[in-house]
């Protein structure tokens, strides 16, 4: 009987063999993957945006910034500030490509690789002191050797009014994998 994937879980992974339960795997490619892609909707229209972040793994929330206005800001906050459970859900990915694998069919080329899907729901944070200490965990992830008030001035109250601060409260994550063996004949990384 052929598989409904229409209605699966979120979270299920075709390729059994290829998926990580592993939470601290998964913590782990979400702290030191640069960059990540969030997915929003507006309608029935999607939208994917790449975004600098971080992973507050105490809180269990990702946190990112960009424009006061624009189609994120726009998407997320059509719904208002609404109890959690009724805010806009998205979604949220990072990944990491390995080697390429040739083969000798076309068909069968593959890659190795390492990726998270967050599922959850999206908020522009309103209170100006968490909105200024999410962005503080973005510049400690991003400039870890530089500190605030040493090598640059914190952000101020004024310079808050000019960005949005976005949380991510991770309601589900699943974690995908591929590799083979360090042997692999022809393997080779992009652009070498």
């Amino acid at each position: 009987m052929p598989i409904d994937y229409a209605n699966n879980k979120l979270t299920a992974i075709r390729r059994n063999d290829r998926e990580v339960t592993d939470d601290a795997w998964i913590r782990a490619l979400l702290h030191r993957a640069p960059v990540g892609y969030l997915a929003t909707v507006h309608g029935d229209q999607p939208f994917i945006n790449s975004n600098l972040f971080v992973y507050d793994e105490d809180a269990h929330v990702i946190f990112m910034h960009t424009a006061r206005k624009g189609r994120t800001q726009a998407n997320i906050s059509e719904n208002g500030t609404e109890p959690p459970a009724e805010r806009p859900k998205v979604c949220f990915t990072v990944s990491e490509m390995g080697r390429l694998l040739p083969a000798d069919v076309a068909l069968e080329f593959s890659v190795e690789y390492k990726g998270v899907a967050v599922f959850g729901r999206g908020e522009v944070i309103a209170d100006p002191n968490e909105a200024g200490a999410a962005l503080q965990k973005l510049l400690n992830k991003y400039a870890p050797h530089l500190k605030p008030e040493r090598d640059y001035r914190p952000v101020t109250a004024e310079e808050l009014k000019r960005t949005a601060v976005f949380r991510i409260t991770i309601e589900e994550w699943s974690g995908k994998k591929k590799e083979v063996d360090p042997e692999f004949p022809g393997a080779f990384y992009y652009g070498t």
